[in-house]
């Protein structure tokens, strides 16, 4: 996650922000910056969020 914000909450905002605006699931948001998406669903566990597809949100 070289080019993501490492503080949770940025991230958090950075990541739905990009979800909304620019991409349809997390899979193209991840192979866009070339990550596991793994990794942000688990930076964002820790802060009480989950990905939901429906919404292609963090909640």
């Amino acid at each position: 996650m070289n080019t993501l914000p490492k503080d949770p909450v940025m991230l958090l905002s950075f990541v739905n922000t990009q979800l909304r605006d620019h991409y349809p699931s997390l899979e193209e948001f991840a192979a866009t910056y070339q990550i596991d998406a793994t990794e942000v669903i688990s930076a964002l566990k820790n802060i009480d969020y989950e990905y939901d597809p429906a919404t292609n949100q963090f909640i």
